[in-house]
């Protein structure tokens, strides 16, 4: 078997340390993986990847099926070989991007039929569509199309969600099996969505249903949608209690530094979320002290690093009052060292879990973290 999770050490709040292993590489858990959206972090070379020590990134399957198509991945190679990333890759199933598509797309029970951002063309998204994009693109995690709702959501249509969202993972997994079955040795992971809004009974109906299919992995979605953050964490919270405890469990989009913590003690065992680059392109930097805005005038004449506890080669190299000139001048070279600091930072972060979870003290690094964080920027 190229595939296989195992939990190695637990915390009393219920927060694991373990391995994923992939054909890709062994991927230590709990991890970020940081969003590569067009087969490319924004602003982050692979080697730079390589050099932060991501073990696994997030590629999106809508973008790379509008352009520059799955078929022509698929033909150059796979999304591996195209973006020369040796390392594992998850690709999402097109279903929250398309979700955000608005006035561009119409749900049914078939599908998605949506027009592209890119050029106005009508395309149709179905359950089999996203299985088969991801097998030609060959990532080592691929996820279910499931139908993600706005926050907040009428219980009638958090309902209905749950429903398509378990025969659309139904029709996935059947041709997902039916591919995989013609080749012996099994090169993709395919994992089923939580969906139920902010419902307790509904997520916990969704988690059961998609038991059923006995996917190796299960995600919880549609949640980092608007909800607050201690309404986000009692949704995870009541589907993990139900999910096996020999399979990896992914919140999906999440989250602030100061929260990916609180996500790991529900015993979540992966996440993402384009915040730390997002926030690196505006000018926001994280620290163990709090955010830095560093636009701000305040930091014109400061010769200290981004954050004087980080080890990343950003903080090895430039002042605050560089990185402030950099961007009050516009320079490519600003996002570039922003990001990196970023996903180093966030990278860092789950090293601390994890040593947090061997030595069962969490619940401290936790605490210490809201504290940094609750008085705003530094």
């Amino acid at each position: 078997m190229n595939f296989s999770f195992e939990v190695a050490q637990t915390d009393p709040t219920g927060a694991r340390c373990g391995r994923l292993t992939t054909p890709h590489g062994v991927v230590q858990t709990p991890f970020f993986l940081p969003v590569g959206t067009a087969a490319s972090v924004k602003a982050l070379r692979q080697e730079a990847l390589e050099e932060l020590g991501a073990e696994i990134i997030l590629a999106n399957t809508y973008h790379l099926y509008l352009r520059p198509g799955h078929e022509l991945i698929c033909k150059l190679g796979g999304l591996h070989k195209f973006m020369s990333w040796r390392r594992a890759i998850l690709t999402d199933s097109g279903g929250y991007q398309v979700f955000s598509l608005a006035e561009l797309r119409k749900v049914t029970d078939e599908g998605v039929r949506f027009r592209s951002h890119l050029d106005g063309s009508e395309h149709l998204l179905t359950p089999e569509k996203a299985a088969e994009i991801q097998l030609a693109l060959g990532s080592d995690i691929a996820m279910v199309l499931d139908e993600c709702i706005e926050t907040p959501a009428a219980r009638d249509a958090a309902e209905a969600a749950v429903k398509r969202t378990t025969q659309w993972a139904r029709r996935a997994r059947a041709y997902f099996q039916e591919q995989t079955s013609r080749n012996g040795e099994l090169a993709q992971w395919q994992f089923g969505i939580v969906q139920g809004a902010t419902f307790k009974d509904l997520r916990r109906e969704s988690a059961r249903q998609l038991l059923e299919f006995d996917f190796p992995g299960y995600a919880v979605g549609g949640l980092a949608v608007g909800e607050p953050h201690a309404t986000t964490c009692e949704m995870s919270g009541e589907v993990t209690a139900l999910l096996p405890r020999d399979r990896p469990r992914y919140l999906m989009g999440v989250g602030r530094p100061e929260q990916i913590a609180d996500y790991v003690a529900l015993g979540i065992d992966m996440m993402d979320c384009v915040l730390p680059t997002r926030a690196a392109r505006h000018a926001c930097l994280y620290t163990s002290e709090g955010r830095v805005l560093i636009k701000n005038s305040y930091y014109a004449q400061d010769e200290r690093p981004i954050d004087p506890a980080c080890s990343c080669s950003v903080c090895g190299r430039y002042t605050r009052a560089y990185l402030r000139h950099l961007f009050a001048a516009g320079e490519i070279t600003a996002a570039i060292l922003a990001t990196h600091h970023n996903v180093h930072f966030y990278l860092d972060i789950m090293r601390q879990i994890r040593e947090a979870i061997e030595f069962g003290n969490l619940e401290k690094f936790s605490s210490e973290m809201h504290a940094r964080y609750v008085a705003g920027p530094v």
